[in-house]
């Protein structure tokens, strides 16, 4: 397959590029670098199956010939407004690399007859009032909140990727992305598993705001790039499909797993509750729908994700130190 994938040098598109080259795809990969790292495709840069083309999703899309898929996984993804690179501090770009990004992508997958991908995501849900959350539930999203610059914007994503299905009959596929950590995120992200890891790897004390009883469930990358893959390649699903790993984890619970791995003599350090209205107080995927039509489901235990995760995180903190 020769695949055009967008967001190709952020956390998840660079593992995707990296499992469509390992499985033989030829891979035209696209990013502007608003969020996205050129050293996640370092180790690419001279792969003859793999081309990348700086532009950015929300401006039309040059012909770069033709594709059998075409994937958008461009947008800032962290809530975290501390952050320079969360969506609270690019509201207009995550609205139009969600929006005239999908559009173009769309267009660009009529064009050629190719299948077409959307990474969505578990913010459609917004603060659930059902848990956990199935692929049925309409979600609880407020549209004029902070949060509704991603969750309104994948919604509207996913609206125009069915429209594009029903109205053309354009091979969809919509993937909705639970918390998914692993190496290659950014060490300033703003989540909870990269802040947790670099203040344990510093020995300071982890921030929990609040008493940590909100809950996550943590699904490792490498789990959710082969639910992905299996979803690319499946027949007649033109449906969302949750994957995301269904154990659930306090807050709480996270930052004394990370602290014991590291044996950071930091502790911890409760904060008055941050709360951006619309924040999930739990989040938790319902895969069933996975589990038969992919026969997938997430296989690395958290702590084993964490050891993979703090390894690298260690050696790129290292590389950053000036002695």
């Amino acid at each position: 397959m020769r695949v055009l994938l967008t967001g190709a040098a952020g956390f998840l598109g660079s593992h995707l590029v990296d499992r469509l080259l390992a499985d033989g795809h030829h891979v035209v990969g696209m990013d502007n670098f608003l969020t996205g790292q050129r050293a996640n495709l370092a180790h690419v840069a001279h792969e003859p199956r793999f081309t990348l083309v700086e532009h950015d999703v929300a401006q039309p899309w040059p012909d770069l010939g033709p594709v059998d898929a075409v994937l958008h996984f461009a947008s800032p993804a962290s809530p975290n407004a501390a952050s320079p690179y969360g969506y609270p501090n690019l509201p207009i770009e995550t609205m139009l690399t969600n929006s005239q990004g999908t559009y173009y992508g769309l267009e660009y997958a009529r064009r050629y007859a190719a299948r077409f991908l959307l990474a969505s995501t578990s913010e459609v849900y917004g603060d659930p009032q059902v848990h956990p959350q199935p692929e049925t539930y309409w979600g609880y999203v407020n549209p004029v909140g902070p949060r509704a610059v991603y969750d309104e914007a994948k919604r509207y994503a996913e609206a125009m990727t069915m429209a594009y299905h029903r109205h053309y009959g354009l091979d969809v596929r919509i993937v909705r992305i639970f918390n998914t950590y692993g190496p290659r995120m950014r060490l300033d992200d703003g989540r909870v598993i990269p802040n947790f890891i670099v203040q344990a790897l510093r020995h300071q004390p982890l921030t929990i705001y609040g008493d940590g009883s909100q809950t996550r469930s943590f699904c490792y990358v490498d789990d959710l790039i082969e639910g992905i893959v299996r979803l690319l390649h499946v027949d007649a699903a033109p449906f969302p499909v949750n994957l995301g790993n269904p154990d659930e984890y306090t807050i709480l619970e996270l930052a004394q797993t990370i602290n014991r791995l590291l044996q950071n003599p930091g502790g911890l350090r409760f904060e008055p509750e941050r709360y951006l209205e619309g924040d999930p107080k739990r989040r938790r995927p319902d895969i069933q729908r996975a589990k038969t039509l992919l026969g997938w489901w997430p296989k690395v235990p958290l702590e084993e994700g964490l050891r993979r995760t703090i390894e690298d995180f260690r050696h790129r903190l290292h590389a950053q130190s000036p002695d």
